[in-house]
């Protein structure tokens, strides 16, 4: 007997284990192995951290070797004449390639820029599947409770009828509302799965629970409370916006660099080399130059001037791009601001809407058993509290997804806002 206690002892620890429920911090933990939309960015931005040692080179000696090795037949001498020689280049003066040195180092910092963005982007992504995942729970969860409730006004109404004091109408009604609850029920769990396995897409994993917000948590309004503030720091500080400003700057010195190609270059150069030429004269000849280069280009068929007029309209473009990259940050922005207050504000009343509504219940339970109420009275009631409760947690989820966004508009939405919103969760 002890060991058949003790057996179930170390069984009931193992499920347990098992079926710890996943909170929002290991979820992210997961989705930063597993999402492919990150790994591109992750891959990018080490793509385009190469891009400053390719400019560098540009400035740094380039050196070179030949060999040659040729077999000579001249009528009845034959012989064999082999030579190498190693080359060195380094560049004294080369404006254009000073300045795809510094565009190359802006084109590190957008990578990484756009990975930053990449990271905010998937905080977002995953919150707001998670959360998706919650509400279908709770209007699972909802659904199967008021189908038990109204099982039970089913069998009141059925007991009532048997012994006169109901209508069969009361009957039909609530076998239609049991019926009705009972496909609302097949939907709910159809979306439900449809939204755990969205949030599998990124975390590479179907958590059998996930933990659930905690009961009595207060939502906060945004900090600051203007919302100028938060359109302000988007215009300035928004991922999009900053990389874009680093693509303006770039279009400005491809100007600088194209004009370049009418000024001149100088270059150090320096070459080693030995032969063996034919029979008869000295064996092993050695050259050796050292130099400087000078190229000025004359003239390349108008080819310069119109790369200059071309890098002149792209950077118009990318400062029109700049100004859109502003507004659309400055509306994201604005429009996450809203949407977190306006759902504090539906936070606020459905909380009252949740009272009255029980309230309203329990006084139609009482009226329909005092003779007062019908049934159809006491399923209405049933149907709008949980309406009112489901619509709640909902309220809930997106004030805190809309947090996130205005956060990420912003460009300030980092690791620990995640941490804090984990804080809110506890298992079911």
């Amino acid at each position: 007997m002890k060991k058949t206690h003790l057996a179930a002892l170390i069984a009931g620890l193992i499920l347990s284990t098992q079926v710890r429920a996943t909170d929002l911090m290991q979820a992210y933990s997961d989705a930063q192995s597993y999402d492919s939309q990150f790994a591109s960015a992750r891959a990018a931005r080490a793509a385009g951290a190469e891009k400053s040692e390719q400019g560098r080179a540009l400035l740094l000696p380039a050196v070179s070797a030949s060999a040659n090795a040729r077999r000579i037949n001249r009528g009845d001498l034959e012989f064999t004449s082999n030579a190498y020689q190693i080359d060195l280049r380094q560049p004294l003066y080369a404006p254009a390639s000073f300045e795809q040195l510094e565009q190359s180092k802006l084109q590190v910092t957008i990578t990484e820029t756009q990975f930053a963005q990449a990271r905010q982007d998937l905080i977002v992504r995953l919150a707001q599947a998670y959360f998706d995942v919650l509400a279908a729970q709770d209007a699972t969860m909802f659904i199967q409770t008021q189908k038990i409730a109204i099982a039970e006004q089913l069998e009141s109404a059925k007991r009532n009828f048997e012994v006169g004091t109901a209508t069969i109408t009361d009957t039909h009604e609530a076998q239609s509302r049991f019926d009705l609850a009972l496909a609302q029920e097949i939907a709910a769990q159809n979306d439900l799965e449809v939204k755990r396995n969205a949030l599998a897409q990124i975390t590479g994993k179907l958590p059998a629970e996930l933990a659930g917000l905690k009961q009595g948590v207060k939502l906060e309004p945004p900090q600051p409370a203007q919302a100028d503030s938060w359109v302000a720091s988007a215009e300035q500080h928004n991922f999009a916006v900053t990389a874009q400003r680093l693509v303006a700057e770039i279009a400005r010195r491809d100007i600088t660099r194209n004009r370049a190609g009418h000024l001149p270059t100088a270059d150090l150069t320096a070459s080693y080399g030995r032969s063996s030429p034919f029979p008869g004269a000295i064996p092993i000849t050695t050259t050796s130059t050292v130099g400087v280069q000078f190229n000025l280009p004359l003239f390349s068929g108008y080819a310069v001037t119109s790369r200059v007029r071309e890098s002149i309209a792209l950077e118009d473009k990318a400062r029109a791009d700049l100004d859109t990259a502003r507004r659309n940050a400055a509306q994201g922005a604005r429009s996450a601001y809203l949407g977190v207050q306006s759902g504090l504000s539906q936070v606020r009343a459905l909380e009252a809407a949740e009272i009255s509504s029980n309230s309203s219940l329990e006084s139609n339970r009482l009226g329909y058993q005092v003779g007062v109420r019908i049934n159809i009275d006491v399923l209405n009631a049933q149907q709008q509290l949980y309406s009112t409760r489901r619509d709640l947690a909902k309220a809930r989820y997106d004030t805190l997804v809309n947090s996130l966004k205005l956060k990420a508009a912003a460009g300030n939405l980092t690791d620990p806002d995640v941490a804090q919103l984990n804080a809110f969760l506890q298992s079911r």
